[in-house]
C-alpha cells in the first residue's frame, strides 16, 4: 500500500519544499492556519499537491491538524526540542551499540574510517568556516548514516529517519550557529573527538561504550541550542527559530 504522505510527483515535491521554506523562514508564522485556497493561489498549483504537502509537514512536525479542519503551523518550546534531540540520541545510540555488537570486519569499516579521516582533515586542519561549512554538514550526516547502516536494522533505520525529520532534531540542526560562535573550533573539535571514539568503540565491539558516547554526542545539539539563545543574532541563524517559544532572555 502506498504511504498517503508519499511525494510521487515533481509538482508535489515543489509544493512541499516551498511550504517548508515558508514555515522555516518565518513567512508563515507559528499558529497560522494553512489555508488551502490561499496556498493554491500563492504557489500556483492545484489542491492535491497542497494537501499532500501538508500531510507530509504534519509527519515532519511542522504542521498539525486543527479542530475546524485543515492544518496550522506548529510551535515548539525548548522542552519540545530537548525531547526531540533525546529521542534521536537514544535511537542513534542503539544503532551504535548494535553496530559494535555485530563486530564488523575491517572491510565493513572502510567507509566509516574514510569519512572520519575526511572530517579530521576539515575540523583539525583549516577548521569549519563559511567556505567549507556545507562540506562539514555533508560529512557529518554521512558519518551518522554509516553508523546506522552498520547496525543493519531496517526497522531501526526507519525509526531514526522519522526521528531526524522532527524539527531541530537532526545531527546538523544547530551547526550553523555552532560555526558562528567564538568557541566554534573547540566545539567542532569536541564533536569530532566523539566521532573518533564512537568509531573506535564500534571497531572494538564495545556496544555499551558506543551507545553511551553516541547519546552524549547527540546532546551536543542541546548545548548548541542553549548557546544559540544567547543573543538575537545567533537565534536568527537557527532555521525555523521563529517557531520556537523561548524562555531564555536574549541580548540584542
Amino acid at each position: 500500500m502506498r504511504d498517503q504522505t508519499e511525494i510521487p510527483s515533481s509538482q508535489n515535491l515543489s509544493a512541499l519544499m516551498t511550504l517548508r521554506e515558508l514555515i522555516l523562514s518565518g513567512e508563515l508564522k507559528a499558529g497560522e492556519r494553512l489555508s488551502e485556497l490561499a496556498l493554491v493561489e500563492r504557489l500556483g498549483v492545484s489542491r492535491t499537491p497542497i494537501r499532500t504537502a501538508m500531510m507530509r509537514l504534519e509527519q515532519e512536525g511542522l504542521a498539525h491538524p486543527i479542530a475546524t479542519g485543515g492544518y496550522a503551523v506548529s510551535a515548539f518550546t525548548e522542552r519540545d526540542i530537548h525531547a526531540a534531540i533525546e529521542v534521536r540520541g537514544t535511537l542513534e545510540g542503539l544503532a551504535a551499540r548494535l553496530a559494535a555488537e555485530r563486530k564488523p570486519a575491517e572491510t565493513d569499516l572502510v567507509d566509516l574510517k574514510r569519512c572520519l579521516h575526511e572530517l579530521d582533515d576539515l575540523v583539525l586542519g583549516a577548521g569549519v568556516t563559511a567556505d567549507n561549512f556545507s562540506g562539514y554538514v555533508e560529512l557529518n550526516g554521512r558519518f551518522h548514516q554509516l553508523v546506522i547502516d552498520l547496525a543493519d536494522s531496517a526497522v531501526l533505520a526507519r525509526q531514526i529517519a522519522r526521528a531526524v525529520a522532527l524539527p531541530f532534531a537532526s545531527a546538523s540542526a544547530f551547526v550553523t550557529v555552532q560555526a558562528s560562535l567564538p568557541e566554534a573550533r573547540v566545539l567542532f573539535t569536541v564533536a569530532q573527538d566523539h566521532h573518533r571514539c564512537i568509531a573506535r568503540a564500534i571497531e572494538d565491539g564495545e556496544g555499551e561504550r558506543a551507545e553511551f558516547i553516541m547519546r552524549e554526542h547527540a546532546r551536543l545539539a542541546r548545548r548548541n541550542l542553549e548557546l544559540a539563545l544567547r543573543s538575537q543574532q545567533t537565534r536568527d541563524l537557527v532555521p525555523g527559530s521563529s517557531l520556537i517559544t523561548f524562555k531564555t532572555k536574549v541580548a540584542i
